[in-house]
């Protein structure tokens, strides 16, 4: 119960990231967007709809669409999501703030929408659209969801340009691009991990301070040197990015002569980081 409050929490807060950089960045400065939201603020420079009535139709009719390719978790917090979205959208319709300057307007307005969805799918959710697709991609054929996502947004967002002109598509794909970073830096790294190679002599110390101190799991590999032709058992740690100081020293205090490499890990999957249900 604690874990999902604070994915819904997340979620909240990442529908509001993304309905205020919509209302307050994008629409005032008659930018463009990708994805669903995009068709909603083409049809509102058209026909005045409401984006957060027409998000919310067609965000459900295409969760219904692959909610059978999802899991049950993934699907309610979507459909949470869109709620949200749309809710916001529509009780933050009309606020701007006083900046004339596209460019400028361009960073905040992908930063927030980044920002935004990032928490979303951090979590598990997703906010339909184009973001579902992009996730079908990545549990599919394993692209990276911010770059699928932002292919997607590009070609919505292509067609934007008969509506706000060349000019302002230009700042539109600026927005897009930086919406892509900062969603892959909340998804990927507001907890990246780190795989750890250890070669010691006192490794059995080294790996029961690890089980002891860390509540970590400590993979042993069997290795031998090619010019010396020992044999030694080679440690392999996976550890979030906050533990690696812990344990450098407790490597440091067992062994002042231990061998040891760290390297970034972009995805980590099972007990202690994110369960494999949810990629």
């Amino acid at each position: 119960m604690k874990r999902t409050f604070i994915d819904l929490l997340f979620i909240t807060v990442g529908a509001l990231a993304f309905a205020l950089g919509i209302n307050v960045f994008v629409i005032p400065h008659e930018l463009g967007e990708g994805g669903v939201v995009g068709i909603t603020i083409i049809l509102y420079y058209l026909l005045e709809w409401s984006p957060g009535w027409t998000s919310l139709i067609i965000n459900l009719l295409l969760l219904a669409i692959g909610c059978r390719l999802l899991t049950r978790k993934t699907v309610l917090y979507t459909l949470v999501a869109v709620s949200l979205h749309s809710l916001f959208l529509h009780l933050t319709q009309g606020w701007h703030i006083a900046s004339n300057d596209l460019i400028v307007n361009s960073i905040f307005g992908g930063a927030l929408v980044g920002f935004g969805i990032g928490l979303i799918v951090r979590v598990g959710g997703t906010t339909a659209g184009t973001v579902i697709i992009a996730k079908l991609m990545n549990k599919f054929w394993d692209w990276n969801i911010s770059f699928a996502l932002l292919l997607c947004d590009v070609l919505v967002a292509l067609c934007s340009y008969f509506i706000i002109g060349a000019e302002r598509l230009m700042f539109t794909i600026i927005m897009l691009f930086v919406a892509t970073k900062v969603m892959e830096f909340v998804i990927d790294g507001l907890n990246p991990t780190k795989s750890i190679t250890i070669i010691s002599k006192k490794q059995d110390q080294i790996a029961q301070q690890v089980n002891t101190l860390m509540d970590r799991g400590v993979t042993v590999l069997s290795g031998h040197g090619y010019y010396t032709k020992t044999s030694m058992n080679i440690l392999y740690i996976i550890v979030k990015k906050q533990e690696v100081a812990l344990l450098k020293n407790i490597v440091k205090s067992a062994d002042r002569e231990a061998f040891m490499t760290v390297q970034n890990v972009q995805d980590v999957f099972g007990k202690g980081f994110v369960d494999i249900q949810n990629s």
